[in-house]
Order: structure tokens, then C-alpha cells, then sequence
């Protein structure tokens, strides 16, 4: 007999919710009490109804048994919405017990919102850290079969970034409700809700999280390998990509924490000149080519040490033939010193220009091209020159770009650096027939060093823009006669 009574509660409720369900304007009522519920905490509060249509005036009167003829609003309390509940065929279903069917969760004020979901973080990250547990007791098994020893693989940063997390989800719904600054947990709470709600996103990203950080420093992986390594897919962090946002997130946050990165990278001229590049060298800190194929130096006369403070063999062989070499970006990030012949480089923008010095280059100087705008890789060597003290002298294309690049790049280079023929006189030398578009000469503007601002000014004046290899010959006697 029970049994029947419980088939019967049943079939009720689910009458009453295709009642409901039936009819738009009851539905617009219960998301209205809905948030009546979550500011107090019970079934309470009056709903204001707008804009009615006359099919919503007859589902009202059919329900609430109250005349709204002719009305285009109508206010409904919660008091006379559970009396019309019982005075119906489902008497015994009340406002509450009608929420939570409908919306098939419980009816919760904000307070129990808050005290559930912070239940649930504080699981979640506790399973994530237990999970974490068993990947480095795996990476310290691994470690210790691989080089016969049982020091600790590393790893502490996936924990001490859990630990972050966790303090923000505990102080979140404490008992001021207060809030913390927006961070990873509301990072993960934003991407929960566009993957549809729930926590299932956020575990998959904090186990994907400490997976990255146990992987950092990466030791030079491509970006697709360390991808496919992560997460099965060679595209997982791919550029626009959500997860590709993710991963740059985490790498800062490395960066900025792991003192041991910092102190095993070089430090680099002035950052801000080339902010474009500043992706790229952030994850280069973290052991990622974010672009290896596309980002190489061409250059001749440079001799390089790496990590283990040997001379790279490859470098010094091209030295000792005289020939120049295309150096690839995961090549320099491994070298901790360059030095070259009488401590002075020059360097030019156009290939062809840097083709011809390199036919005349016997050995007693370092050469290096740019190629158009400077790339990481060629910014990483003006790092180590740097460092070694080494004299750089440049010279680019008379127009406003590569003026632009030319005053750039003595912004950023930490060592003694000079412009080579690249005054006006040089300028007039070099003239085209190119005429430069009224927005481009514009960018003379930003030229503000004194040695390059007579240049420019030529420049403004002619409206022509001038090219190295117009003065080709000028660049082959100095070298000649150095």
C-alpha cells in the first residue's frame, strides 16, 4: 500500500511540473521565486510580472483564481502562490518543493549557496592534491630508475599554486563573506560556467595545471610537442584557443614564482622596447619555443659557450672556416656566454647587404643581420653580447621603420652601441624613388634620439625613403679597411 502511495506522490509531482512547464507565464513566476529564495533563504517575496500577453492573463486567473483581465502587469506573492498550489490537485506540494523540481537542484538562500560550493572546492582540490601526490611519488620512481638515485623529482610549484587556490576557495564564503581579489579561482569559476556549470572543467584544469608545472622548466620543447605531451593533442595550446590562454596563465605565474628559472637565464636588455617578443621570451623562462622554425640569427664571427661553460663545437667550427651560420632560436637559449673577434659586431638589416659584408668578413669582427625587425633570437645574442661588453654597430634602412628599429635597438642593447652610416649624408646617398605614404612619415615623430633626429628630419623633408643596398660599397671599404 505504501508502495502505491509513493507512485501516486509521484505521478502528482510530475502533473504538477507538466502543468507548470505548459504554461510560460508560471515558469517566469518560479525563476522569479527562484531568486526570491536565493536573497532569503526561504519561499518568500512578491514577484512583479510585465508585459503580460492575454494567454498569460488566462493561466494566472486559471491558476490564482483572481481576476487579471485587461492587465498588461500583475503582482504575485508567494503567500497566494502556495495558497493557489493548495487549493489545486496538488495540494501538499509547496512553493519549495515545486523549486527544487522544477529546477531539479535544491532550494538554497545565498549563505547555503556559498557553504555548499565552498564544500565542494575544498573536495575537489583535495582529490587534485592527492592526485598531485601520486604523480611525484611516479616522477621520483622514474627519476630514481632513470639516474640511480632518489632525490626528490621536483614539483613543489604545482603544489604550492594548489595551495593558492585553496586559500582563496576557503576565505571566499567565509563568515564576512569575504571576497578575494580575482585570481585563479575565479579564473576557474569563469571557465566553469562556459563549459555549462559544474566542477567537472575546473578538475580537469587544475589536474592539467599541476601536470604544466611538474613539466616546467620544459628544457626547449616546442609548443606542439609539449602539447601533444600534456594532453594527447599537439594543437591543446594552440594561439585563441582557451587552454592555449590557460597555459600562458601558468607560465607566468611559474616565471614569477621559480627563482630557480630566473637565476639560470641571462638577464635581457630593455624589455619594453619589444613588447611583441615578450610572449615569446616569457616562454623561453619556462623551457617552451613558442616559434623555432621562423625565429633564427644570421650571423658569422660569434662564439658561444653553453650551460656546461664549454665552447659550442658547432659555432667554432663555422669561426675556424669562415663561413656565416643560421642559428636557430632552441640553439641560442642554450648558450650562457658570446664573444667575438675584437669585441665589436656589426650588424645590418637587409640580408643582401649582410651577404656582401660576409664576402669581405676576414674573421676580425663579429657580423649579424636583423632581417627586417628584430626576432627573439636575434635579441637573445644582443643579451649575451651585451653582457660580454661587446661594441655593436648598426646600421638599417633610411625610412621611418627602420629608423624606428635603429633607435630601438640602442634603447634595448645594455652595451656600447653605435650607429654605422646613418647620417643624413649617408641618407642622401641611399635615395630611392619610393615615395613614403603621409602615415608613415607620421612615424618619424617617435624618432628622439639626437644622433638619428637629423636623419629623420632628411627623411621628412624628401618624402623618399633610402636603402642600404644604395650604399653598399660604403659599408664593403670600412670593412676592408678595419
Amino acid at each position: 500500500m505504501a508502495e502505491d502511495r509513493d507512485e501516486i506522490e509521484e505521478r502528482r509531482k510530475k502533473e504538477c511540473l507538466d502543468y507548470v512547464r505548459e504554461r510560460p507565464v508560471l515558469r517566469r513566476l518560479l525563476r522569479g521565486f527562484r531568486a526570491k529564495y536565493s536573497s532569503y533563504g526561504r519561499f518568500a517575496g512578491t514577484v512583479v510580472l510585465k508585459n503580460l500577453t492575454e494567454e498569460d492573463r488566462d493561466d494566472l486567473e486559471g491558476f490564482l483564481r483572481r481576476n487579471y483581465h485587461g492587465k498588461r502587469s500583475a503582482s504575485v506573492s508567494a503567500e497566494r502562490f502556495e495558497q493557489a498550489l493548495a487549493e489545486s490537485r496538488f495540494a501538499g506540494i509547496d512553493g519549495k518543493t515545486l523549486l527544487e523540481l522544477y529546477f531539479r537542484e535544491p532550494a538554497e538562500g545565498k549563505r547555503e549557496q556559498q557553504l555548499r560550493e565552498r564544500q565542494q572546492w575544498q573536495e575537489l582540490l583535495e582529490r587534485v592534491r592527492k592526485a598531485a601526490e601520486q604523480m611525484k611519488q611516479a616522477r621520483n620512481v622514474r627519476s630514481a630508475a632513470e639516474a640511480d638515485q632518489t632525490e626528490d623529482a621536483g614539483g613543489s610549484e604545482a603544489f604550492q599554486w594548489l595551495e593558492e587556490i585553496r586559500r582563496a576557495a576557503a576565505e571566499e564564503a567565509g563568515p564576512e563573506g569575504k571576497k578575494t581579489e580575482e585570481g585563479w579561482l575565479t579564473y576557474l569559476k569563469k571557465r566553469c560556467r562556459e563549459a555549462g556549470g559544474g566542477l567537472a572543467e575546473a578538475e580537469r584544469l587544475l589536474i592539467l595545471g599541476v601536470r604544466i608545472l611538474n613539466a616546467l622548466p620544459a628544457q626547449n620543447r616546442y609548443l606542439a610537442v609539449f602539447a601533444a605531451e600534456m594532453t594527447g593533442s599537439p594543437h591543446a595550446f594552440d594561439m585563441g584557443t582557451k587552454d592555449g590562454y590557460y597555459l600562458e596563465l601558468l607560465v607566468k605565474w611559474f616565471v614569477r614564482t621559480s627563482g630557480r628559472v630566473q637565476s639560470e637565464r641571462r638577464e635581457g636588455g630593455n624589455s619594453a622596447v619589444f613588447p611583441a617578443l615578450e610572449k615569446q621570451r616569457l616562454y623561453l623562462e619556462a623551457g617552451i619555443l613558442r616559434d623555432d622554425v621562423s625565429n633564427y640569427a644570421l650571423a658569422a664571427g660569434i662564439r658561444a659557450c653553453g650551460r656546461d661553460g664549454l665552447l659550442h663545437k658547432g659555432m667554432a667550427g663555422f669561426f675556424s672556416e669562415g663561413q656565416p651560420v643560421q642559428i636557430p632560436l632552441s640553439v641560442i637559449a642554450g648558450w650562457t656566454s658570446v664573444f667575438c673577434p675584437g669585441n665589436r659586431i656589426y650588424i645590418v638589416e637587409n640580408p643582401s647587404v649582410y651577404a656582401m659584408l660576409c664576402g669581405q668578413w676576414k674573421r676580425q669582427c663579429g657580423l649579424m643581420c636583423m632581417n627586417g625587425q628584430p626576432r627573439l633570437s636575434a635579441l637573445l645574442i644582443l643579451d649575451l653580447l651585451g653582457k660580454a661588453g661587446v661594441s655593436v654597430w648598426y646600421a638599417g634602412d633610411f625610412d621611418p621603420e627602420g629608423l624606428l628599429i635603429a633607435q630601438k635597438l640602442k634603447q634595448y642593447y645594455q652595451g656600447p652601441f653605435h650607429y654605422w652610416h646613418m647620417s643624413g649624408k649617408e641618407y642622401r646617398s641611399s635615395l630611392s624613388s619610393e615615395e613614403i605614404s603621409p602615415r608613415r612619415l607620421k612615424m618619424l615623430e617617435n624618432i628622439t634620439d639626437p644622433e638619428l633626429t637629423e636623419t629623420a628630419e632628411e627623411v621628412r623633408n624628401e618624402k623618399k625613403a633610402g636603402y642600404q643596398e644604395n650604399i653598399w660599397a660604403v659599408y664593403e671599404d670600412f670593412l676592408k679597411a678595419d
